[in-house]
Order: structure tokens, then sequence, then C-alpha cells
């Protein structure tokens, strides 16, 4: 098929590239604003359309020459803006690179588009190069996915019927990446098979297109105003029965593995009263938000919020929960639960959270279902009658959480003793203040000084690594943005995610404004250098301010607290499960062009993270076993 008065035999156009205008021309109007591209040749028709969208400043391009960076550099965007990146990449071991990001979106419920080029049907399963089945690779975590037709015709305008199409299907693409409806927020996938010639020259009505809205005016027309309508029918992604010969996925969350708590067929139209009488607990996991400290701050109740909630401040907030619910006064007593996000760090809430004799209620959210105890309550909302505080258990709690608390400040100098006139006063208290300026830094005292150098306009990002439990263990409350992969906890693409919560954090302040904040991901040597890849940043792209904060104590001390560490032998366990390593940090930031600094006391620290910094900056703080 060819469009009104465009010849069939035109050697110069190509359907490839008319239709990856129509797809990407209507994902922008949908409101997508950040590409992420690893090149290709299949998937060439894409990548000018994309380049040529960043030429008119309508989306912001990243390119990254590794796959699985690009995925979860699009991940990190989602997470930070609830928006899906949209993924391009070349056919065969590309896509498959997509997983590890694709799988981790899933569990976290993080909007995610992938638009992954393929050959066509005749040249699958006949020994075709860089061709293999790509069709329903990522179909346990996506919530719809699509073998695309391959693209036939060309046309002079954007009302062909291939072109309504794709601008259709790039509707329902957003609307599922979204959670449109009850289905949660997630990836994907859009399998877009090309035959050759793979580019040609953009089609007239594309560039003229240029001249109409930008991005961030659609954003307000037309996803806003879809969001306040609650979505025309017209836009809202086809049922599981209407789509199965061409739309299919993970529409419910779990793999296949909880039926009984996926996402309802209707929202309940009424909170979920909580009658007084419980002893009752808020439990904040990853991705929680600030909903989980207003619950607990309205109602009364002690607030155990993971360090990755992004709920760990307020009042009712509980210090040092692991002991305290491990104590049968405390933790033993709890008669009823309230879940908010994904908890996944102390092995004592999961116990709480698996008790038949809990009443557990969880709040639905973007991630995976929560049903530990085989009994747990999935609620929209929930609601608590006005004035029905248990002080007494509210009280019980704050006083534990005060004796538990770490306060990990540095000492302030003896001012007196500095202007003692007495000499052995005066030199004890030099000695003092000289001790404590180079006291070496441990794992506390890192993360305590990262946590006091972050503040709302900045973000925080956690790799899984051991540091991370420190922190949840040590650190006090405090009412800023943290992000953490915690939906399958991996160590893989942490660098990548940050970057992405970096670019989208950045991009939404004018990098001219004062307030445009610092993200800092905090994590081990393993999970660095696991990702070290994505350090490799494009010269034509603005550098995102964010600080790599690398606590290096030279392998795996995770395992330290595992069983492992009590059954292995010394050269077993160095072998298998720490893995020393002595990679030069420094030498790999000079090669990536990264800033380096080694700090190994907190007064270089402190002053490290609050440096000015236009670019990435890689900061080693050597740490003992």
């Amino acid at each position: 098929m060819v469009g009104p008065g465009v010849a069939a035999t035109d050697p110069l156009r190509s359907p490839a590239t008319d239709a990856a205008a129509a797809l990407l021309t209507r994902l922008v109007e949908r409101g997508i604003r950040h590409v992420v591209l690893s090149p290709g040749s299949r998937s060439q028709a894409l990548a000018l359309v994309a380049a040529e969208l960043e030429r008119r400043g309508d989306i912001r391009l990243h390119v990254r020459i590794d796959e699985r960076v690009a995925g979860f550099t699009a991940l990190g965007i989602g997470r930070e803006t609830r928006m899906p990146a949209v993924v391009v990449c070349t056919s065969g071991t590309a896509v498959a690179n997509l997983l590890p990001a694709v799988a981790e979106a899933h569990h976290s419920g993080v909007p995610l588009l992938l638009l992954t080029a393929d050959r066509p049907p005749e040249l699958r399963g006949v020994g075709a190069n860089q061709t293999t089945t790509q069709p329903g690779l990522f179909a346990m975590f996506t919530r719809c996915e699509a073998d695309v037709p391959v693209p036939d015709e060309v046309c002079d305008g954007a009302d062909g019927e291939q072109s309504r199409m794709l601008r259709t299907l790039a509707d329902e693409a957003v609307d599922a990446a979204l959670g449109v409806g009850t289905r949660a927020a997630g990836p994907v996938h859009l399998n877009l098979p090309y035959r050759e010639p793979l580019a040609g020259p953009l089609p007239a009505w594309f560039e003229a297109a240029g001249s109409r809205e930008t991005p961030s005016d659609l954003r307000d027309t037309t996803l806003s105003a879809s969001i306040e309508r609650g979505f025309d029918d017209d836009m809202v992604p086809r049922g599981e029965d209407d789509q199965a010969d061409e739309l299919s996925g993970a529409l419910y969350q779990g793999g296949g593995g909880i039926g009984e708590s996926d996402v309802p067929e209707a929202a309940e139209e009424a909170p979920h009263l909580l009658e007084p009488g419980p002893r009752t607990v808020v439990v904040a996991g990853a991705d929680a938000g600030p909903g989980a400290e207003d619950l607990a701050h309205r109602a009364g109740w002690p607030l155990v919020a993971e360090i990755v909630s992004g709920a760990r401040f307020g009042r009712e907030l509980v210090s040092g929960y692991r002991a305290l619910l491990r104590d049968p006064q405390l933790g033993g007593r709890i008669e009823r639960v309230v879940v908010f996000g994904h908890p996944t760090l102390s092995r004592e809430v999961t116990a709480l959270l698996s008790r038949t004799d809990v009443e557990v209620f969880a709040m639905r959210g973007p991630g995976e279902p929560l049903n530990l105890n085989g009994a747990t309550v999935p609620v929209d909302a929930v609601a608590v009658p006005v004035d029905t505080s248990d002080r007494e258990w509210l009280g019980e709690w704050m006083r534990a959480s005060r004796a538990a608390s770490v306060d990990l400040a540095p000492v302030a100098p003896d001012a007196d003793g500095l202007s003692s006139a007495e000499p052995g006063v005066r030199l004890g208290a030099i000695s003092a203040e000289l001790a404590a300026i180079r006291a070496p830094l441990d794992r506390s005292l890192l993360v305590d000084a990262v946590w006091r150098a972050t503040w709302p306009h900045d973000r925080l990002v956690f790799g899984s690594s051991r540091l991370v439990r420190v922190a949840d263990a040590v650190l006090g409350g405090k009412k800023v943005p943290v992000h953490a992969n915690r939906g399958l906890a991996g160590i893989d693409g942490t660098i990548a995610t940050a970057i992405g919560v970096a670019v989208a954090s950045q991009d939404a302040a004018s990098s001219d404004r004062a307030d445009v904040g610092t993200t800092r991901v905090l994590l081990g040597d393993l999970t660095m250098l696991h990702d070290v890849g994505a350090l490799l940043l494009p010269d034509a792209e603005r550098a995102p301010r964010i600080q790599v904060i690398v606590g290096n104590d030279h392998g795996g001390t995770i395992f330290d607290d595992l069983e492992v560490a009590r059954v292995a032998g010394d050269a077993a366990m160095a072998r298998v499960q720490y893995t020393p390593q002595s990679a030069n940090l420094e030498h790999l930031a000079a090669a990536y062009g990264w800033s380096y600094q080694r700090v190994e006391t907190r007064a270089a620290l402190d002053q490290a993270l609050v440096a000015p910094a236009a670019g990435p900056v890689l900061i080693e703080v050597p740490l003992p076993r």
C-alpha cells in the first residue's frame, strides 16, 4: 500500500520511516518526554525520527551503547517522573539485554515502554542473521505486548490507515504502561519488524508537525486532561479477551504466583474502615510514599518505615524497629498491620507480615501485591475514626524508639576547652578535636553523612548493598526523595537507574536555578563494578549533577550476616561469596571522564558531598571489612 500521490516504486521512501514517525509522534503527543536509544541497524528508522524530535526540542534523547544500561536508565526516568520512558533498540541480543530492567519494572510497578526493532516474520526461524524470537520474550512481565504488523505503506499525510493504527497502538501502550483502569503500571513491549529499505527521508507531514504544540503543552492538554476525566472510552486499553489476538501480557502482578491478591476488577468505592481496638502499626516498604506517614499520624499508630520508603519521617516514626519487632512486649503484641509499598530490608518485618495471628491490610500500589501470610487483605484506601488512637500503645513504642535511636552527628568542638587559659586543658581539647577530624569512616558514619547532606530538592538512590541495610538500621527521620530498585533487589543497573533519576529530576527544573538538586547514589564496590558501563555518558549530552558514592570494602561483605558465614570455610567464603576485588576506581573514573575523590574521614566526606560540582563525580570511601 502507498499513500496518495506516492509511487510504490519510489526508491527514496521507506515504510519503516513513515511508521516510526507515526508511532513516535503520537507518543510525544501523549506526553512522552524521554527516549533512551541504543544504536543498531534494524532500528535506524526509529533512531533517525528520534534524532529529529530531539533537534526540535520535543524530547530528551539519551544514547547508550549498552542495552542493559539503556533499560535501567529508562527505569530511573520512569521512577522519577511516573511516566514511561521509551527504549529503542535493534534486534537479537540487544532485546534480551533489556530483561533485567523489565523484570524490575514489573515487580516495582514502574512504567516503561520498549520499542524493539525486528526482522520481518519470513526471516524468523530460518537462520537469518541477528534474528531470534522476540515476541513474547517479556510476556511474564509486560502489561501488554504486540508483535506489530510489518509496515508496507508510505503516506503523504498522518491520516493513512497504517498511521491511524500506529497512533491507536501508541495510545494503548501508554495507557497500559501507566496502569490505566484496574491494571498496575509497568512495562509494555511493542515489537516492530521492518523490511528493507530500513530508512528513508522523513515524511513531509512529520516535518510539518514540528511547528505544532510542544511536549510540555501536550502533557497538560492530553495526559492531565485524560487523568481528570478518567480517560475516554477510546483511550482505555482493550480488555484481555478483546486483545487476545494482538496484545497480551502480565495484566496481573506476580507472574502467576498470587492470583487472589491481584488487582481488583474495579476499585473500591469507599475507603476500608479500620475500627479502633486492635494494636496496630503502619509498615512502609520501598516506594510507600508519604501516605504511610499521613495514616500513622492521623491514626496515632507507630510507623515502621524502611529507609527506601519515602515515608521515614514524622512524629510516629520508630527508630531501631528491628529490635523492637523482636521484643515480645512490642512486636509480639501487634494485632494489626497496615502496609504501604514493598518491604524487603529486614527479616523482622517479613516475619511479622507472615504471621497468621496478625490482621494484615496491604495498600494496593504500583508493585507486586503482598500476601505473605496467605490472608492479607488488599485495599485501595483506608479510613480511621477521629480521636480513636491508642495513646498508651503509641507511647510504649515512642519510649522504646527514643531509647533505640542512634546519634551519629559529629561531636561539637569543646569551645570552652579550646579557649581555656590553662595549657593542659587547651591542648587536651585540641587533641580531641584533631582525633575527631582524623577518625576513619565506618559504614554508619558514611550513611549518616550522605543522609545529612541530602535535602528535598536532591535525590538519593540506594544500591542493593550492605550499606542500605546499615542506613535502615541507624538513620533517623528526614523527608527526602529516595529511590531504590527493591522490586527484585538486584545489584544490576544501580548507576544507570540513578542517572535516569538525575536527568529526569534535573530536566524538570531549570539548569539556571539554584534549587536544581544533586542526585546521590550510595552503593558498595561490587554493585558499582557490576554497572560500571553506565559511567559512559555521550559527549553530546548534558551531564547530570550526580555523585556516585562507593563504600569500598573490596568485596561482598553483605554475606557476613547470612547463614553462609557460619558454615563456609574461609577459602570457600572468599572464593564464591566475598569475591574480593582490587579495581582502581580512580583510573575507572578517569577513563570515563568523571571527577574523582577519595575520602577517609568524616570531615573530608562532608566537604566532598556539598562541594560545588556541575557534572558527575565518583567519591570512593575505603571501608574496613
